[in-house]
């Protein structure tokens, strides 16, 4: 391992997958330094205390939580504009991009990552980004996240080299928490509820990939829902 891969940057929202990919990074490259950004999102406040909570329980090294909230101010997703309510989950399968989509978020938020990847001359920035069995966003795909690394690759200094890392990329959402329980993540803190910070809605899509996500490993998910029920572990209507 090369000198700037001792410690890995990892963007953390909070949620589930973001939290298995610290837990990789921590396997891979044994130390981690966590980043999250606040853009706006409506359950911004709960989603920090959780990257928090995380950034503690996972031994991070390192915390940085940085402010973009001008995406948030462009508007034109339901995640950040108040005006814009959050859909429940959509029919599988769904076509075209659901309105959760906060436009080009993942440049943004990989440019932060890379900037203090660089700062502290981290040589790896991990990302809990799902193409496969994911909610479709153009900025989750594999041909972004190398695009992206080539464009880090030419704006840094000639002897910086980071990779971008997505352990998660092409896994199955049951598959992620089962590796996440193997390698110890406490999800208990997690959050991902995209409407609500108290308890979770359970008719989100980010809530419904959640539940199906838990069920399809056959492991309870720890976090209390609206409407709740026994059955499957999935809260009513979702």
């Amino acid at each position: 391992m090369g000198t700037r891969e001792k410690i890995a940057v990892v963007l953390a929202s909070g949620g589930v997958d973001s939290a298995v990919a610290a837990a990789c990074a921590r396997k891979d490259c044994g130390r981690i330094a966590m980043l999250h950004v606040n853009y706006g999102q409506r359950t911004g406040k709960r989603e920090l205390e959780a990257f928090n909570a995380l950034a503690g329980a996972l031994g991070a090294e390192r915390t940085f939580v940085a402010e973009a909230a001008y995406l948030g101010r462009m508007g034109a997703s339901s995640l950040t504009d108040p005006n814009l309510p959050v859909p429940d989950a959509r029919p599988a399968p769904a076509a075209g991009i659901p309105s959760t989509y906060v436009p080009f978020r993942n440049a943004n938020l990989l440019a932060i990552a890379v900037s203090w990847a660089e700062a502290i001359c981290s040589g790896a920035v991990y990302i809990g980004a799902v193409q496969e069995d994911g909610s479709g966003y153009p900025d989750c795909r594999e041909s972004f996240l190398r695009a992206f690394e080539r464009a880090a690759q030419e704006g840094t200094r000639p002897e910086t080299s980071i990779k971008i890392m997505a352990p998660l990329l092409h896994e199955k959402k049951g598959e992620i928490v089962k590796l996440g329980a193997r390698l110890g993540v406490p999800f208990e803190l997690t959050w991902s509820c995209y409407r609500d910070e108290i308890v979770a809605c359970g008719r989100c899509e980010s809530c419904v990939l959640r539940l199906k996500s838990f069920a399809a490993a056959g492991i309870k998910d720890p976090i209390p829902y609206a409407g709740q029920t026994a059955k499957n572990g999935l809260a009513h209507g979702a």
